[in-house]
């Protein structure tokens, strides 16, 4: 039972993280001007890492319990890590060069938090499969 459990909140994570990628911010950026898509999307954002990371943690203590410190165990860990540091170190560096106009630096940012999101993704993938 405990392992159905962890397998949900498993996949509660890969679909929170496909819609907000998917529906949540094409809509905010087609449907609200600039500055307030900004607002929008830096209130929205710390909620969506905290979430994650919270259920991700969950997940580990889970498999903790259950003793299966295998490959699983190591994907969410990774996951779990990366929403600690997408939340807590780069959101406000992206914010930071946002706020500066350091366009070169915003981009660059940017790019790594999408591909620190995708590389959750494929790992929770991995993990459902």
């Amino acid at each position: 039972m405990i392992e159905q459990i962890s397998v949900y909140l498993t996949s509660m994570i890969l679909g929170i993280m496909l819609f907000f990628s998917f529906v949540i911010a094409p809509v905010v950026f087609t449907t609200l001007d600039e500055n307030n898509a900004r607002r929008f999307i830096r209130r929205i954002f710390p909620f969506y890492y905290n979430v994650n990371l919270g259920i991700s943690f969950i997940v580990l203590i889970t498999l903790i319990l259950l003793s299966k410190i295998e490959i699983d165990f190591y994907l969410i860990l990774v996951v779990t890590l990366l929403f600690a540091t997408s939340n807590y170190l780069l959101m406000p560096l992206i914010n930071k060069y946002r706020d500066e106009k350091q366009d070169k630096k915003f981009k660059y940012s940017h790019f790594i938090s999408v591909l620190i999101n995708f590389i959750q993704m494929i790992c929770l993938v991995i993990i459902l499969v």
